[in-house]
């Protein structure tokens, strides 16, 4: 599941054309990269949650011809509600749950393994991804074998390492039947779930990814698409850039202009938009240049 009902108020004005988890990142939106990921796992049940610009989102469904599910949202239930809500949809057994502006090279299947052979050896509720940082450091905290002993300042033992919890994990069908109607995965799943003695642990991840919920942080993602394939610009098809323009790291998406004289350094302009050079670290969007 992916979660993608959330307000992006962090990524105004930008949320006010787009649902988030449909910005665009590279070539096409972020949830696609994010589906991407999961269907390489082998992942064939996917479900969307849908509020904030929920048409957006159905859109994209229906352009997918049944690959992928909405489970609507009138009113905002957060990460445990929205995860419940879904529960017909998704079917029993254990879930893949994905923040849906977060971008990250996890392998799933190694992801849902390590789960596995945790959940036989050590009745292990849920799985989380965590990128390591010092003890003490980030959302959560580790023992040295690896499982949560520390969750948003609630500490239940002793420390060997810190990590950021990257809103990505497997969660065990004993935690999913225990989820509330309305609440937050971590604030009212796993801490009274770690608190109570349940055992969950951490699959480490050690790479670098993308929170795309800030301007900053949306425009650096879309720098390292392009940076990962080697590449100073991407032009889309049915683009036009003008002859007095040079793109440096720059994306113009499709039907998008960008005219006048100079450079467009780090910038991201948007389908449809008008760019005008020059420019620099600005997203630029049908009416609306947003500066990072």
């Amino acid at each position: 599941m992916v979660l993608a009902a959330g307000l992006g108020n962090r990524l105004r004005p930008l949320t006010d054309l787009c649902a988030k988890p449909l910005v665009p990142v590279g070539d096409r939106p972020a949830l696609e990269h994010v589906l991407d990921r999961l269907r390489g796992a082998g992942v064939q049940r996917l479900v969307v949650n849908a509020h904030h610009r929920a048409e957006d989102v159905r859109a994209f469904a229906r352009r997918h011809q049944g690959e992928v599910h909405v489970s609507d949202e009138p009113e905002l239930l957060g990460t445990a509600g929205g995860v419940a809500r879904a529960a017909d949809l998704l079917g029993a057994g254990d879930v893949v749950v994905w923040n849906g502006d977060i971008l990250a090279e996890v392998d799933v299947r190694a992801l849902v393994q390590a789960h596995a052979v945790g959940a036989a050896a050590g009745a292990v509720a849920a799985t989380l991804v965590v990128q390591p940082r010092a003890p003490g450091q980030g959302t959560v905290g580790l023992d040295r074998d690896g499982r949560v002993v520390r969750l948003r300042g609630r500490r239940i033992a002793e420390e060997a390492s810190g990590g950021e919890f990257l809103g990505i994990q497997v969660l065990g069908s004993a935690l999913r039947v225990q989820l509330p109607d309305r609440g937050c995965l971590v604030g009212d799943g796993y801490i009274p779930a770690l608190e109570g003695g349940v055992l969950l642990r951490a699959y480490v991840h050690d790479a670098p990814f993308f929170d795309i919920g800030t301007i900053r942080r949306y425009l650096e993602a879309n720098l390292a698409w392009l940076s990962a394939r080697g590449a100073a610009q991407w032009i889309a098809p049915g683009a036009h850039v003008a002859a007095g323009v040079a793109l440096d790291r720059a994306i113009v998406g499709q039907g998008a202009s960008a005219r006048g004289a100079g450079a467009l350094e780090r910038c991201v302009v948007w389908a449809g938009a008008d760019a005008v050079a020059p420019l620099a670290d600005a997203v630029v969007a049908p009416g609306l240049v947003v500066s990072a």
